[in-house]
Order: C-alpha cells, then sequence, then structure tokens
C-alpha cells in the first residue's frame, strides 16, 4: 500500500470526514486530528472523536469506518458536516456530498481518497497523563476524546 500525502496537511489544514455506519444508517463527521503509520506490522489510520459527537455511537457499534480525503472545492461541506449534527438533520446532503457504499462502510462519491479501515483498538483519552495546558485548552467542560485505530484493508482513489 502506497500514499502519496503529506500527513501533516491532511488533516490540520486540509481536514478529513471519519464515518462510521452502513447503508441506511450511518453518521460522518470532520476531523482534523489523526495519523497514519503502523501498528502490530498492520497499516492504520488513527482517528480522535469526543463522545459527545453522533459519530462516536457509529464507531462504537460498527467494526468498519473510513477517512476520506478531499480537493480544496469541498472546504465548505466539511465545515457544514463538522459544525452540524447527523443527529438534527441530513447534514449529507446539505453538504452536497453523495454516500458511497463499500463492505460494511460508507464514504463519499467525492473523496479523493478514502481508506477503508477495521477498528482493532479503541481507547478513551486519559486526562491524567496529558499536559496540564492541554485539558484546560481542549477538556475543560466536556469529556476527553476516544483514539480508534484501524488496520487500512484498502486505498480508494
Amino acid at each position: 500500500m502506497k500514499l502519496d500525502m503529506s500527513v501533516f496537511e491532511a488533516f490540520a489544514d486540509d481536514w478529513a470526514l471519519v464515518t462510521a455506519g452502513t447503508e441506511g444508517s450511518y453518521n460522518t463527521m470532520t476531523i482534523g486530528w489523526g495519523g497514519l503509520g503502523t501498528l502490530w506490522g498492520r497499516p492504520a489510520a488513527t482517528v480522535y472523536v469526543k463522545p459527545v459527537r453522533y459519530t462516536h455511537n457509529f464507531l462504537e457499534a460498527n467494526g468498519r469506518f473510513t477517512v476520506s480525503f478531499y480537493d480544496g472545492q469541498y472546504k465548505k461541506a466539511l465545515g457544514v458536516l463538522g459544525s452540524k449534527s447527523g443527529r438534527d438533520g441530513d447534514k449529507v446532503a446539505e453538504a452536497g456530498l453523495t454516500p458511497r457504499y463499500l463492505d460494511g462502510a460508507v464514504t463519499f462519491k467525492e473523496a479523493k481518497l478514502t481508506l477503508l479501515c477495521r477498528k482493532i483498538y479503541r481507547q478513551d483519552m486519559d486526562l491524567a497523563a496529558m499536559p496540564e495546558d492541554v485539558r484546560a485548552a481542549y477538556y475543560a467542560s466536556e469529556a476527553p476524546h476516544t483514539m480508534y485505530v484501524g488496520e487500512v484493508l484498502e486505498v480508494i482513489q
């Protein structure tokens, strides 16, 4: 498997979507935190989702998820998907994206790159293990993120 991308820019600057669930019952959200690498000798993608986010429920309930990346023309759509909840309506339709159903997962036709992942690890982040400035900046009033690691099964371009 080979990827030709700047991981730092792909998450922090360009953003991505993490999507979990299956046809008819899924949710997606914009993420700016993530990583790509290896774990246990497997290609892996790591994403972080707060328990208050609707997508968290889908990540908990499903064994597969996707991480998808987009060209700059979709930045506004990713803004919608990162600021609205799927609990409140069809934010995917509002963002103008077209669902694409995979084997046990969902991505979008507009993605320039999708990683199909099988969840192999999850861990709630430990506040006591974080620097004080991070706790103060990100977790003063909400529970910390859950980290999900997925084995990358397929790269779809």
